[in-house]
């Protein structure tokens, strides 16, 4: 072959569509005829429905109609739940309450629909829903978790008993004993509160009923449309031959456009077969903070016990999680927390226990890193803690405690969210700390510009953290590659795309395999009518599970090549070779099939064919792994902390990461640089406030601070290869990684740059008014 694209930095196939803005977004959808939505939302977090007046907005002109719950009749279904409780967890209980199209009798968190206004226009349906009349009778809101779970606490839920969504415990070892014989024990409270995705596009559905061809086509922003398809076939009554859902190009995902069925999903669609016209809604910004699904609320009461060499004994770790209004996504969060938590380490006796907790927000699903971003936070704090303890270096007490290379795979003894135990297949954290540490120049900072920066009166500090990432789960996912007359090859699946680059990387598997350019390889996504199995974009899998059932095609596809144009050469095979877009003959030039014509001579019009024999150049194939494939890294940082504002300035930023094997270490690196960004707003920036009522007290980007480019430092990345046994490509997933350690990295190397041996940020997110805030309150005890 004249070239390998495997694994090579190639630009992106679908950036020319993007930078030309002629790629679909669902908001470019405008069909003739269309009827606009919009939404009339609670303004109280909590209250009961005593009756609902829509007379005035229906005889508003353009107003096409209105309609509450009680019109939707038995359409009118609490939607699945996505992800049921691993039923290999023994010690579980599990109470499932999940979402309604509209609210009917009581709403539960701010901004739920009640009632939904069809119009002409947006601009319309916006009027009419203000003159929509509804009467609440407020409920005391149910916002803090501990309060939540109080005696006398006001219930989300009826007839949920404190508000207790889920009580899980998980444990291996014997805590209890390990304490009695450690050397050092520290307990602390950690804390980490809400954000949300904050994604450039918000969420969209256009659905148009075809009443001749009794057909439904829905245009939606979401991660998940054969599942999507599915789901809706069966609330509507219809087959899902009758159901297409096109994902296009998206404009973000970052997990919460996973969460179905989201009201809208299921309002659009039958507002459609019911007007018998398209509608369409997009949502807007300030919806987006409420409508849109959230995450990271967890109260964390930790404890680690270590020798006096800083091995770790054991860690017990109990906590609350907050669920929001609902659970649709099952416990998928929190167990991701309880697992994540044991990171890169040996740690041989643990005991894990949290209630998922009802409160009076929105919905809480994963957000990239869906809950690794806690467990991460825990674990990397109490080594912070003890190594300050034990007068250990930070780098040090973690590689104590670094599973071996030679230990996988590697056994934790408690059950994943794939509802497998928790093995890691492979893994080799060393070289990665060191490179790291090389990278940041960690031991020459301490010694050298440390001391010399601070002489100057300057505050810095260096962070490390380590962590792993539980990526690739199943079920499965599918592919088709086709070899067409033209030459150039097609690829479905049935994962969507969010700005991945899965139309380069998925050709870059394909081009080898077939021998042809990757500029040859079209790949379409997200399209039912395309491809008609699989489970969606998430938990960092697309790569692992949808890359290698695209590989598996495309070596069904080469082994057809082979064989008929072996016929058709009258040679053997292994006289064969694939390259620059046709089938050549080694050693004789000029004798070569072109791919365009052996796929035409690969589908006959005329005359007989064997028995047995396919048509075309062309194979489908499924992956599913055994379970999950476990990523790794570490990130290290410097930073400049103003001692009078204290404003954080990141003056470096390393992230050394081990994904396996490598598609296309452009696109890689590209990831990695999202996460980082989106981490650093997540430490640092974001953070929703909520008060006693339940109300978002910053539902703009006037008030909700994210970073910008200004805020973000160059980001150097390595990479060091542990290939995955799980499957044929040696991949691990990467999406998630630049996201997950950035909280106890940020903690970290801001406690190193104020100098203060006594001061423990135990919380994030930070901003320079609470890190404020905590030096008051640590100078207020040292005072006393």
């Amino acid at each position: 072959m004249s070239t390998r694209a495997f694994g090579q930095r190639l630009r992106r196939n679908e950036d020319p569509r993007l930078l030309t803005g002629q790629a679909l977004f669902v908001d470019d959808v405008n069909l003739p005829g269309t009827g606009h939505v919009a939404f009339v939302r609670s303004p109280y977090a909590h209250a009961r429905i005593a009756s609902i007046d829509v007379s005035a907005a229906v005889a508003r002109d353009g107003v096409l109609a209105v309609y509450t719950a009680a019109d939707l009749g038995d359409y009118w279904q609490p939607g699945p739940l996505l992800v049921p409780p691993p039923p290999t967890i023994e010690r579980c209980e599990f109470t499932q309450r999940t979402q309604v199209p509209l609210a009917k009798g009581k709403v539960r968190h701010m901004r739920e629909a009640v009632a939904v206004v069809v119009a002409e226009s947006r601009y319309l349906a916006e009027d009419a829903a203000e003159e929509v009349w509804v009467e609440y009778e407020p409920i005391d809101a149910v916002v803090d978790l501990e309060k939540a779970v109080a005696d006398g606490a006001a219930r989300v839920h009826d007839d949920v008993e404190a508000n207790i969504a889920a009580h899980v415990i998980q444990e291996k070892g014997d805590y209890r004993a390990a304490r009695e014989r450690a050397d050092l024990v520290l307990d602390r409270r950690l804390l980490y509160d809400r954000g949300t995705a904050a994604a450039m596009e918000n969420r969209g559905v256009v659905a148009d009923w075809d009443r001749r061809a009794q057909r439904l086509t829905v245009w939606d922003t979401t991660q998940a449309p054969i599942p999507i398809r599915n789901g809706l076939a069966g609330m509507l009554g219809l087959s899902e031959n009758q159901v297409r859902v096109i994902a296009p190009f998206l404009g973000g995902g970052f997990g919460p456009k996973i969460m179905m069925f989201y009201p809208e999903e299921v309002v659009i669609p039958w507002l459609s077969m019911l007007l018998g016209r398209p509608i369409k809604w997009i949502e807007d910004r300030e919806e987006n903070f409420f409508a849109t699904t959230q995450e990271r609320g967890q109260v964390h009461d930790s404890e680690i016990a270590l020798s006096r060499d800083g091995q770790i004994l054991g860690v017990s770790d109990i906590f609350l999680h907050d669920n929001g209004a609902y659970n649709p996504y099952g416990l998928t969060v929190p167990i991701n927390s309880q697992c994540t938590l044991l990171g890169p380490y040996r740690v041989p006796n643990y005991y894990s226990e949290f209630r998922a907790v009802f409160t009076n927000k929105p919905i809480v699903t994963p957000y990239r890193g869906a809950g690794r971003q806690h467990g991460v936070f825990v674990i990397e704090r109490l080594l912070d803690f003890a190594a300050r303890e034990l007068g250990l270096d930070r780098a040090e007490i973690r590689r104590r405690n670094f599973i071996p290379a030679d230990a996988f795979p590697f056994d934790h003894e408690i059950i994943f969210q794939d509802f497998e135990p928790l093995v890691y297949d492979s893994g080799n954290y060393e070289p990665v700390l060191d490179q790291a540490l090389q990278k940041i120049g960690y031991h020459d900072f301490i010694e050298r510009e440390q001391p010399r920066l601070r002489a100057e009166g300057k505050a810095v500090g260096v962070g490390l953290a380590a962590y792993v990432e539980g990526t690739g789960i199943g079920p499965y996912e599918g592919a088709r590659v086709q070899v067409q007359a033209s030459g150039k090859v097609s690829v479905a699946t049935g994962v969507g795309t969010q700005g991945q680059g899965h139309m380069t990387s998925f050709a870059q598997v394909v081009a080898d395999q077939v021998g042809v350019d990757v500029r040859d390889v079209e790949v379409v996504t997200g399209d039912t009518d395309q491809f008609h199995w699989g489970a969606g974009t998430f938990a960092s899998r697309g790569a692992v599970v949808a890359g290698n059932a695209i590989h598996a095609a495309a070596v069904g596809v080469r082994k057809k090549i082979l064989r008929l144009a072996s016929e058709e050469l009258e040679v053997s095979e292994e006289d064969l070779e694939l390259a620059d877009g046709e089938v050549r003959v080694r050693g004789v030039p000029g004798k070569a099939i072109p791919l365009g014509e052996l796929a035409l001579r690969a589908n006959p019009m005329r005359g007989a064919v064997k028995p047995g024999t396919e048509p075309g150049l062309e194979s489908t194939d499924y992956f599913g792994p055994e379970r999950g494939a476990t990523a790794a890294g570490v990130h290290a940082m410097i930073v400049e902390v103003d001692p009078e504002t204290l404003q954080v300035e990141i003056l470096r930023y390393v992230v050394v990461h081990d994904c396996g094997t490598v598609i296309n270490p452009l696109i890689l690196d590209g990831q990695i640089h999202g996460g980082v960004a989106q981490g650093i707003g997540n430490a640092f920036y974001e953070q929703l406030h909520f008060d006693d009522d339940g109300q978002l007290l910053n539902a703009s980007f006037m008030d909700y601070l994210l970073p910008t480019s200004l805020d973000v430092p160059r980001i150097e990345i390595g990479h060091q290869v542990t290939e995955s046994p799980l499957n044929p490509l040696g991949v691990k997933g990467a999406g998630e990684a630049g996201a997950i350690p950035v909280g106890p990295l940020f903690a970290q190397a801001v406690e190193d740059a104020l100098g203060d041996p006594g001061f423990e940020i135990r919380e994030i997110p930070l901003s320079p008014s609470r890190l404020w805030e905590l030096r008051k309150l640590r100078a207020s005890d040292v005072s006393t």
